[in-house]
């Protein structure tokens, strides 16, 4: 089901330092900011109904210190979506959160949306935990260089827990990860009018079970830091059972800003073009790593010639990724996977 019958309505806005647990039989509508501050937890029941309107202005954010409880179930799940009538892709901003895990952006650093302080020491930072939850319509835009994503983690720890979640018809990137050391399993992002599953700045997590489709962009887009490749901590995830289903105009994973150590296993790729694996020749660090074998993947099945994968990038003889045609990805190759049956779109 897609939330409760609301029996009554009611705003959410502002700031919180205290617990909060909002009620599922109430129909929230969410007209600015609503920030769980230092101290602060917010719980979610299954069932709960979000509506936000407002573009920018019109977002969810946990700062460092703060929690967000999201107890969805696979039939019940919390469900964050456009106000509006007739809801469209960047109605509104999304989900920020924000932690204390390390980053190579630098010790602390400010989200680019929310204006946040993300970063830290603390590996196994923890932000709550999020359960069975759909983002709907977000990713508002301020600007062509600064947008809301479906669900934004900068810096968040591994001791959050990140699961069972889906963007759905976002105006930017469906799921980001800015650096930190969170661990994100089935994961869906659908109709991302960017990519689809971003990581960057030094995430150091893993992730298995993603099922992405009709992204823009790219699939799954990894790198390690806009500003210097080889900045540290090196990008370095282990992912395992992907689908990603096109049509994408950047390749169903692309590899840059110096990448990273990626680990890929089971990796179903459905697009419409021969560009399934990205990278720059002119991404000098990235293509380092491509030489040290630092991208590895196994049981790769989406090509039968491996010379046309991509354009930039003819890996014939690149031994690290190899072929197989049994490969599942999420769970049922290029459709919805049967995990995602009750919660998701």
């Amino acid at each position: 089901m897609d939330g409760a019958t609301a029996s009554t309505k009611a705003n959410i806005q502002g700031e919180i330092d205290t617990e909060v647990t909002l009620n599922s039989s109430t129909e929230y509508l969410l007209t600015s900011s609503f920030i769980i501050k230092d101290g602060g937890t917010l719980n979610i029941p299954a069932g709960t109904l979000i509506k936000a309107i407002g573009g920018t202005s019109s977002y969810i954010a946990v700062a460092q210190g703060g929690k967000i409880n999201i107890n969805g179930t696979a039939t019940s799940p919390v469900v964050m979506t456009s106000g509006f009538d007739s809801p469209a892709a960047s109605d509104w901003g999304g989900l920020v959160i924000c932690g204390k895990a390390p980053t190579n952006v630098g010790a602390t650093a400010t989200s680019e949306v929310g204006d946040l302080t993300y970063g830290g020491t603390i590996s196994d930072d923890n932000s709550g935990s999020i359960q069975y939850l759909r983002v709907e319509y977000s990713g508002a835009a301020y600007n062509s260089e600064k947008e809301f994503n479906g669900i934004s983690l900068f810096g968040v720890g591994s001791g959050t827990t990140f699961e069972y979640v889906q963007s759905y018809e976002g105006g930017d990137d469906g799921i980001e990860f800015f650096g930190g050391t969170v661990v994100g399993n089935y994961l869906i992002s659908k109709g991302s009018q960017d990519d689809s599953i971003d990581f960057a700045d030094g995430w150091t997590g893993s992730g298995s079970y993603w099922y992405i489709s009709g992204g823009a962009k790219a699939g799954i887009e990894g790198s390690n830091n806009g500003s210097d490749g080889n900045a540290t901590p090196v990008t370095t995830v282990t992912l395992s059972n992907i689908s990603v289903v096109g049509p994408v105009t950047e390749g169903a994973l692309y590899f840059k800003e110096g990448g990273g150590n990626f680990t890929i296993n089971n990796f179903f790729v459905s697009v419409l073009e021969d560009e399934v694996i990205k990278v720059k020749s002119t991404d000098s660090d990235a293509q380092a790593r491509l030489t040290n074998g630092d991208l590895k993947i196994t049981n790769l099945t989406g090509a039968t010639d491996r010379a046309s994968l991509s354009p930039d990038f003819d890996f014939t003889s690149y031994a690290n990724i190899t072929q197989t045609t049994t490969a599942t990805g999420a769970g049922n190759g290029a459709t919805m996977p049967d995990w995602s049956a009750g919660w998701a779109k």
